[in-house]
């Protein structure tokens, strides 16, 4: 099977992490894979390390974040010429699928007119506005296949998802060498991991941090993380920074091997906004043994059963108020919650499950009728 891949970012985030999982799958089935990307970022030198074909794509990512009218002018200006590059390179590579892994790639594959299967893989969710109208009827007119991460990022897609071919796989992951080994620190240190932006929530953490320090003065915390994809992610960086002030915060940066993080930790806080699509972070803390706890939004809710592998709070107070007994309460609670988090881990989030059902997913969605 031959495979033409495209994605929005060469740089890595959360979507191209599940990606790279897809195409090391794929390569392993010895099925031909070229991938389309921007840029210079660091996906075009996994991709060839997997045995990908590496092409650079002109699309110029218009970040994260509401769009302004020059966003808006470009990106339709710039769609038509997309388009002739992704016919060109299905020409020559003669794909028997089209993998679209960016919403905002779609509108230039409808454009393209290729007459090839297409699975639109949504990571996250597309807030409603331009970007979503133009991805969705182009997605229309494709009648492509979607793989959403979550139910909550699903539900955007169904009303044009061609009947049956709309499905959920969330994220898997491959876990630690080693797990954390479950014990209580006199100086807890509790994290937040992901990349900087306002939907992440680093200014939640920090607000819960606070609150937290004024309790326990002896806790410590930790962001990890780095501002990408948009100019203003690093400007929120700065806030974040300045709103930390003199609280015992370390800003670690991104650290490639997320469980060398979190095997630093003793509590994990998610604090991110309602738009959070499925985070790969939290099954990530379920396979490493650290506790969870995170804001009940988006498909958040999908991942952890309340009370029994983790816990979903509402607010900043809420979340310093669970912080605080969890850490300094029973450590039997924590110690169970840690271990139905792994079993939830086995049973659902590895890589090899998740890796099973997106080539289940793709086999299909090759099998589907074209629009003529």
């Amino acid at each position: 099977m031959k495979i033409l891949v495209l994605d929005q970012f060469s740089e890595m985030g959360g979507a191209q992490a599940c990606l790279l999982s897809g195409l090391e799958a794929m390569r392993a089935r010895e099925w031909q894979v070229a991938v389309g990307l921007p840029g210079n970022g660091p996906m075009f030198c996994r991709a060839r390390e997997l045995g990908c074909a590496a092409l650079r794509i002109s699309f110029r990512p218009l970040g994260l974040g509401t769009k302004s009218f020059g966003d808006a002018a470009r990106f339709l200006l710039e769609t038509p010429r997309l388009a002739r590059e992704i016919r060109n390179y299905a020409d020559r590579f003669g794909p028997d699928l089209m993998y679209v892994n960016g919403p905002r790639l779609l509108p230039a594959v409808a454009l393209a007119a290729l007459r090839l299967p297409v699975l639109f893989h949504a990571h996250s969710y597309l807030a409603p506005g331009m970007p979503r109208t133009l991805a969705a009827e182009a997605l229309r007119r494709l009648r492509g296949s979607v793989v959403a991460c979550s139910r909550f990022v699903a539900n955007v897609w169904k009303p044009v998802a061609p009947s049956g071919r709309l499905s959920v796989i969330y994220n898997g992951v491959a876990g630690p060498q080693e797990c954390k080994a479950a014990h209580d620190s006199p100086q807890p240190k509790i994290g937040c991991i992901g990349r900087i932006s306002p939907e992440k929530g680093q200014m939640e953490f920090v607000a819960a941090a606070a609150a937290i320090h004024r309790v326990r003065a002896e806790a410590r915390f930790a962001i990890y993380g780095a501002p990408l994809f948009s100019g203003d992610a690093a400007r929120y960086h700065e806030q974040v920074r300045a709103a930390a002030g003199s609280l015992p915060i370390e800003f670690a940066g991104w650290i490639p091997d997320v469980y060398r993080a979190l095997s630093q930790l003793d509590l994990l806080l998610v604090p991110s906004g309602p738009a959070e699509a499925s985070t790969r972070v939290i099954p990530e803390a379920f396979a490493a043994g650290v506790p969870v706890i995170a804001f009940n939004s988006g498909g958040i809710p999908e991942i952890i059963d309340h009370g029994r592998t983790g816990l979903l709070v509402n607010n900043v107070e809420e979340m310093a108020a669970c912080a605080l007994a969890l850490l300094w309460g029973d450590p039997a609670r924590r110690f169970s919650i840690v271990r139905a988090a792994h079993a939830e881990w086995q049973t659902r989030f590895t890589t090899g499950r998740y890796q099973s059902q997106l080539l289940r997913a793709v086999e299909a969605a090759v099998q589907t009728e074209v629009p003529v």
